[in-house]
């Protein structure tokens, strides 16, 4: 059966824990770090504890290649990547999640193929190369990242399939997984509404179904091929106000991919009031 996690960034801007309390309130298989200035998600031995303390198995962990997370690890992407993989090693990760390199890292895009595959070979973890967007500013295309933004194109082992940046991008993302084939080894569950062509501008990580993307056929496709990877949720939910609103959203995304990777009714989620204390403490249910 294929494993559905929840990435600690569909609850940003909340602490680390919060990420684990909703995910095994809401029912998710497991979780994936983005490691970010927040130490704890740096830490091994703090998330084996949230890990353990929540009965969550970490099942992924995404390299801190965003312009907010420019300096954690320092500035070396190669030691960002390795760190990366160490971790995902050692809270017992199977795939970590890294962009294509930005442009301006040159030396580091030259080499970026052998790299991810030498670190890959040395830890035993998957690195899975993530499909992104061109960017435009004032209307004209930039090129931002070298090799480029399209894995698909590139000699990589392992890719992880965005949806919300398919839609950006204006890729077909049932034509990308079909052509990934056993390359795809990582899917983000989220949605798009439309690409940068359409006027787009911003990656929108919309819960799946809300948007443009074939969601439902490309997990279907993956169910019945007995895909073995990963689906982890990577849905924006920061205009969310309480907590519990946030859960719903997190609740109806889960729902989305129990339904068409055709597993068994969702598990419900715990509604007790001893369970909602526990995982809301101080608040009346």
């Amino acid at each position: 059966m294929i494993r559905i996690g929840m990435s600690t960034t569909c609850a940003y801007p909340l602490p680390t824990e919060q990420s684990f309390r909703l995910a095994k309130l809401a029912g998710y298989d497991g979780i994936e770090i983005m490691v970010t200035r927040d130490e704890v998600t740096q830490d091994a031995a703090a998330l084996r504890a949230l890990s353990e303390k929540y009965h969550l198995p970490i099942l992924s962990v995404h390299a801190p290649v965003l312009l907010l997370t420019h300096f954690v690890w320092g500035r070396d992407p190669r030691v960002k990547l390795e760190r990366s993989a160490e971790l995902a090693r050692s809270v017992g990760a199977s795939t970590v999640v890294v962009h294509p390199p930005f442009r301006w890292q040159a030396e580091y895009a030259v080499d970026f193929l052998s790299i991810v595959r030498e670190i890959s070979a040395q830890t035993r973890i998957a690195i899975a190369v993530e499909n992104m967007f061109p960017w435009k500013f004032g209307g004209r295309s930039v090129k931002a990242y070298s090799p480029g933004w399209d894995p698909t194109l590139m000699d990589c082992d392992a890719v992880t399939l965005d949806f919300s940046h398919c839609a950006l991008s204006g890729h077909d993302s049932l034509a990308m997984a079909t052509s990934l084939g056993d390359r795809l080894r990582h899917v983000h569950l989220c949605d798009g509404s439309g690409s940068m062509d359409e006027g787009k501008v911003f990656d929108e990580h919309l819960l799946p179904g809300r948007g443009s993307e074939p969601v439902a056929e490309v997990l279907g496709m993956l169910a019945k091929a007995s895909w073995d990877g990963q689906i982890v949720a990577e849905v924006n939910t920061r205009k969310c106000k309480t907590e519990e609103e946030r859960l719903a959203l997190l609740v109806e995304t889960l729902a989305f991919a129990r339904l068409h990777t055709m597993q068994a009714r969702p598990r419900r989620s715990p509604r007790s009031t001893r369970a909602l204390e526990a995982l809301f403490p101080g608040r009346r249910h």
